[in-house]
């Protein structure tokens, strides 16, 4: 796996006052759920770690297990336990009611701490002269959610981001049903330091689609479309994308991925920009949304100043 032998296309281009500045390659996979509809991009089906695109098949253990029930969870704790979250204040609480619906106390994150993703959350934590923790982790919704099921299952709960844990083997297992994976790929851990999965493009989205386009998963569906903030936060791709739209489902990752999904077509596609550049990403994912007509989301083309001035453009090559 060591040797990436594929043929990324160019994507997207940045021009400064008639100069390429920049040029981005990747990507883009369309499906459905038998078969790829779309490819811009020469993936030979080289897989990619979900990083945090995994969170979603993760929390589908959450309703598989019944957490939902048996801790009456609210839609919004149920989005928090798939969000890339941005820290902010309303995130935080949300956290901090799943770890008291279920009596778990903070420390037993694991997920580590760093500064909130929100620039507006990390000003507001100087002002108050705190220090950022682990439930300004981005994944500790997801961690809650782990912690949670442990407990609901009577697993042991300091060595749940261990990848022999039962609640690690369990995930794996619902991941590969939900991509449909028939062969083994590479695991690692990721930032958070949880296992997380890697698999063909193509894979990530049929897992995505045979996820919320099951009726069996309609309350993670729902928590995604009413929740969009909770989902990222301020000035976060995929809470652009939902909050824009009617029947979109977006998660963003790590390394340059976003997965969106049409729950009415039941299409979906994935955007992988090479560089990791995440504002290409944001620009290619709208634009491609908004070329196969599923909505009209508003992006900025133009490359300005400080000042305001117009100096450029950029130009997704879809």
């Amino acid at each position: 796996m060591n040797e990436l032998n594929t043929e990324p296309a160019k994507l997207i281009t940045y021009i400064r006052d008639g100069i390429i500045e920049q040029e981005h390659f990747g990507y883009i996979v369309r499906t459905d759920k038998t078969r790829v509809l779309e490819k811009v991009g020469e993936d030979k089906n080289y897989p990619f770690f979900l990083r945090s695109c995994e969170k979603p098949l993760q929390a589908s253990l959450l309703i598989d297990y019944e957490m939902d029930k048996r801790f009456d969870l609210t839609e919004e704790e149920i989005a928090i336990c798939s969000a890339s979250h941005a820290g902010e204040e309303v995130h935080v609480n949300i956290v901090k009611n799943i770890l008291n619906k279920t009596d778990i106390p903070p420390e037993k994150l694991k997920c580590g701490g760093h500064e909130p993703i929100s620039r507006t959350a990390r000003e507001n934590l100087i002002l108050k002269g705190e220090k950022p923790t682990s439930i300004h982790n981005n994944c500790s919704g997801k961690h809650a959610m782990m912690l949670g099921l442990c407990k609901l299952n009577d697993w042991d709960m300091d060595n749940y981001d261990n990848i022999h844990h039962p609640l690690q083997m369990a995930i794996k297992k619902k991941i590969y049903e939900l991509c449909d994976l028939k062969t083994e790929y590479p695991i690692t851990k990721d930032g958070c330091g949880v296992p997380v999965h890697s698999m063909p493009l193509s894979n990530m989205v049929r897992g995505y689609l045979n996820l919320f386009c099951d009726p069996k998963y309609e309350k993670i569906k729902n928590a995604f479309l009413k929740h969009a903030y909770t989902i990222g936060g301020e000035n976060r791709t995929d809470t652009k994308i939902i909050s824009q739209s009617e029947n979109l489902i977006a998660k963003v990752g790590a390394s340059g991925l976003c997965i969106v999904i049409n729950t009415e077509l039941e299409e979906g596609f994935v955007v992988k920009i090479c560089d990791s550049n995440t504002e290409a990403r944001e620009i290619v994912t709208i634009d491609l949304i908004n070329n196969l007509h599923w909505g009209n989301i508003e992006v900025s083309h133009d490359i300005k100043t400080l000042h305001g001035e117009k100096i450029g453009t950029v130009i997704t090559l879809l």
